[in-house]
């Protein structure tokens, strides 16, 4: 079984909206998780969907998902805290049902511009690796600067990547990490790829664009409306 997990509990506070949560900003219409889950309920290989989601807003996503019919949204929780507790929240509810070998990919809910290909990669990547980590190659000089002000080293940029999602591992490897990261500093474990670095995993990179952005402030949102809008485009054009 593949699972993915929709992460929708941020409240987007740097995208300076104080009506929404930054996943129920609407382009054209349609919030933008709405964007999200669209492309794993399109999947072949994706079996269930789990959203962890902001206090307070469950029942308004549940609403969403029979309006869009998204038929394999499995069940809305509710997000914990920060983002640490709502992946345990979630990885307790599969532990109820999921075998140690079913795949689990997990994605933002403010980062739309998905493909189904990447998904595809995602899932055959864990089998033959036994894990993925979607990245973006560094196209920009890295320099570091420890005391923010004078650099001290210049990275070559061909060897750094932009960690992005989805991150898909088999369910025992990600339970077993989550389990070992309560046991460490916050800092250490802000993302699955971070966590399983800390512990000595050997992680695989599958390739995607720069344009998988997370939606994080305004200048994110019009960017994706330009993706959008250029999608459109070449679906009209035929490019």
């Amino acid at each position: 079984m593949n699972i993915a997990l929709i992460f929708a509990g941020g409240t987007g506070t740097r995208m300076k909206n104080i009506g929404k949560p930054k996943q129920f900003l609407e382009l054209y219409g349609k919030p933008i998780i709405i964007y999200t889950l669209e492309v794993f309920e399109r999947h072949p290989m994706i079996d269930k969907i789990v959203v962890p989601c902001v206090h307070g807003w469950e029942n308004y996503l549940i609403e969403l998902v029979k309006k869009y019919h998204i038929t394999k949204v499995d069940k809305v929780l509710t997000g914990g805290k920060d983002t640490q507790e709502s992946k345990m929240n979630a990885l307790k509810y599969l532990k109820t049902f999921v075998d140690d070998k079913d795949i689990v990919l997990l994605h933002d809910a403010v980062r739309p511009i998905i493909t189904e290909d990447l998904i595809t990669q995602n899932i055959e990547s864990v089998k033959t690796y036994g894990n993925a980590i979607t990245a973006a190659t560094f196209i920009e000089t890295c320099i570091v600067a420890e005391d923010k002000h004078n650099i001290t080293k210049t990275i070559p940029r061909n060897t750094l990547f932009i960690a992005k999602a989805p991150q898909s591992f088999y369910f025992k490897d990600v339970w077993e990490a989550h389990v070992a990261g309560e046991k460490m500093p916050y800092t250490i474990t802000i993302d699955t790829c971070s966590l399983m670095t800390e512990l000595g995993k050997k992680l695989h990179i599958v390739p995607c664009d720069n344009d998988n952005i997370k939606i994080t402030t305004p200048d994110d949102f019009f960017i994706f409306k330009a993706l959008v809008d250029l999608k459109e485009n070449k679906d009209i054009f035929g490019i």
